[in-house]
Parts: C-alpha cells; sequence; structure tokens
C-alpha cells in the first residue's frame, strides 16, 4: 500500500505538521527525506531497510556515498540531502555555542561534539578557544592519529591558545572504539596541558571524550 492511501494521521509529512517532528520514527524521518519508495517499498519502508543495512540512524548519515548508495532505491539525490541535513545540525549547533556561554550549556556543548567528533575513525583532538566570557572564539582540530590514538603537544596547545587570544580552553577527543571511558593517558596528558597553560594564566576548563553516544567529562568526574 503507498503511502498516500494511509490515513492523513500516519502519513510522515502530515504526522509533523500535526504532531511534530518528533513523533516521528527514524524511519519516518528518513521518509520525508527520501520523499518517494521505490516499487514495493514505501519510503517508510526504505527508511527501515536503510537503518537495518547501516547499522541504525549513526550508520545511515555517517555512511560514505558508495556504500548509501548500494541500498536498492537510494542514490546520490537522497545521500546528498542527508549530508546536508546532518551539516545544518553541526552548524546550528555551532552558531549556538558562538552565541552563548560555552560552558554553562553542558549539553549544547555535548551534542555539538558528538556530532563534530563522533563519525572520524581515527582519534582525533579538538580545542575550542574561550574568551573570558567564556563564550567560544574558535575550534580547531590539532592533532590526528590512527585508530589507537593520536600524539599531543603541549607547546602546540599553547602557542595556539595564545595565538587566538584565548582566556580558557575545552579539549575533546573521540575513541573510535565507542568507549568513551578516558585512558590512563589521556588524564596524564590532561594534566601537562593543565599544568603548560596555568602558566601563561589560560584555564582548562573541561576536557571531554566522545564514544558512540557517550561524552565523558573530566570536570564532571572531579578530575580538573
Amino acid at each position: 500500500m503507498a503511502i498516500t492511501d494511509w490515513p492523513l494521521a500516519e502519513r510522515p509529512r502530515e504526522k509533523l505538521l500535526s504532531r511534530g517532528a518528533a513523533h516521528l520514527s527514524d524511519a519516518e524521518l528518513l521518509a520525508v527525506f527520501f520523499r518517494t519508495g521505490r516499487p514495493g517499498r514505501t519510503a517508510v519502508d526504505m527508511g527501515r531497510d536503510a537503518l537495518v543495512a547501516l547499522g541504525g540512524l549513526q550508520g545511515v548519515l555517517t555512511a560514505d556515498h558508495k556504500a548509501f548508495c548500494k541500498l536498492p532505491g537510494l542514490g546520490s539525490s537522497h545521500y546528498v540531502v542527508l549530508q546536508a541535513a546532518r551539516e545544518l545540525a553541526r552548524r546550528y549547533l555551532a552558531e549556538h555555542l558562538r552565541r552563548g556561554d560555552v560552558f554553562n550549556s553542558p549539553e549544547v556543548t555535548r551534542d555539538y561534539l558528538r556530532a563534530r567528533l563522533r563519525e572520524y575513525h581515527r582519534e582525533v583532538f579538538l580545542c575550542l578557544y574561550l574568551d573570558n566570557r567564556h563564550a567560544l572564539l574558535a575550534e580547531e582540530e590539532l592533532f590526528q592519529g590512527t585508530l589507537d590514538g593520536a600524539a599531543v603537544y603541549p607547546r602546540e596547545v599553547v602557542r595556539q591558545c595564545l595565538q587566538h587570544n584565548a582566556a580558557a580552553v575545552i579539549f575533546a577527543h573521540n575513541h573510535p572504539s565507542g568507549v568513551a571511558e578516558p585512558s590512563q593517558a589521556d588524564r596524564r596528558i590532561t594534566e601537562r596541558l593543565r599544568q603548560a597553560l596555568s602558566l601563561v594564566d589560560i584555564r582548562v576548563l573541561d576536557h571531554l571524550v566522545v564514544g558512540d553516544g557517550e561524552v565523558v567529562s573530566f570536570a564532571e568526574r572531579g578530575w580538573l
């Protein structure tokens, strides 16, 4: 049965308009982007198929072009629309951070870092440079590594903080394994960075580790 034959209240677009996007399932949201189905499968069916084939919503949104387009009925036009929507969401969160107090907006910061770092298959070390009101001045990927880790150099971190005229900084990095629990090496390098930056009166407000859906805060653990 085609979606146009469904009751109005059950059609994804009409449900979104009447009840809001939060009331749609992942498959229904994907159907809104897919717009039409293929012979024998509605757009909602195609959404479910994509979720199963790619391991959930994260897999759908982070799949590369080739893997995505292997799915029956899906092609470059569907891929482009989803990637554009994903980038818009990331930019929305970044804009929100730039307008406000990053340190006092932990959930927005977490959401942004999930969107920013979770997709990487290698470890990436990110710095959020803040002014004296903790508003975001800039962000920068300082170091990248293999699946197992990234080498972090305190001298380079200090140099970049001074270049951005930062009064404070928040560090973040991802764990490609998906496990967000910080390692002893994470704790040691954070302490080295904190000591180095204290010499030039720059505060380390937090270090967040991004896993598969979870984000661990050093500040909340009492480690800073």
